[in-house]
């Protein structure tokens, strides 16, 4: 059940639980719970699309070909908290933590979490959430920025999340073992084949 809350008596804001945002949930309904309230979803650019699209296929296929673990879209709510339920664009769970899926949704966060920014959201998915995926140890958490490319990649070292490969032209995970990202390819203007960004990517791999 919500829960109402005053600070004065012409001051009340009502959050929700994570439980009540779940049953809130349906299909083609995408939004994040955020401290207890709700923010929607906007639709995107083209470029972000463009990129969003290339990235998932490129780690979906590698992901699946050397049976590491799942990979889900923004249609898979994520519950970190009691009032926090988050929507990533990807998130990835390494094989072995299928006790973490629910019908519904996921109760464990993320081994790699991918944010690809939009002017409406970029705010909230480097200041709160980033904030709340440190707090329970995402380990990896890729923020993309379709219009400047300015990309950003964090890696938890302790406790926080530490930016790392600033300006390197390859991205290397350490949470999808032998996987890569080089720079280049984030352009979505200028994205490359799947089969060749592949291929690239599996003659690089660790035998």
């Amino acid at each position: 059940m919500a829960t109402r809350v005053s600070a004065a008596a012409d001051l009340e804001r009502e959050l929700l639980t994570a439980t009540d945002f779940i049953d809130w949930l349906e299909p083609g309904r995408h939004a994040d719970l955020i401290d207890g309230e709700i923010f929607m979803h906007s639709p995107v650019s083209i470029r972000h699309a463009d990129l969003l699209n290339f990235v998932d296929a490129l780690l979906r296929f590698y992901v699946d070909r050397h049976r590491l673990g799942v990979l889900y879209r923004e249609v898979v709510a994520v519950r970190l908290s009691a009032r926090n339920v988050f929507l990533p664009d990807l998130a990835f769970y390494r094989a072995g933590r299928e006790d973490a899926i629910r019908p519904t949704h996921i109760v464990e966060a993320p081994d790699l979490v991918v944010e690809v920014l939009s002017p409406r959201t970029a705010d909230r998915d480097i200041g709160p959430k980033f904030a709340e995926y440190e707090q329970h140890g995402v380990r990896e958490y890729w923020i993309l920025d379709p219009e400047t490319l300015a990309h950003r990649f964090y890696r938890l070292a302790g406790e926080e999340l530490v930016e790392y490969a600033d300006g390197a032209e390859q991205i290397d995970s350490t949470v999808v073992s032998g996987f890569f990202l080089r720079r280049p390819w984030l352009d979505p203007t200028a994205l490359p084949r799947l089969d060749e960004a592949l291929s690239t990517i599996d003659a690089n791999r660790p035998g």
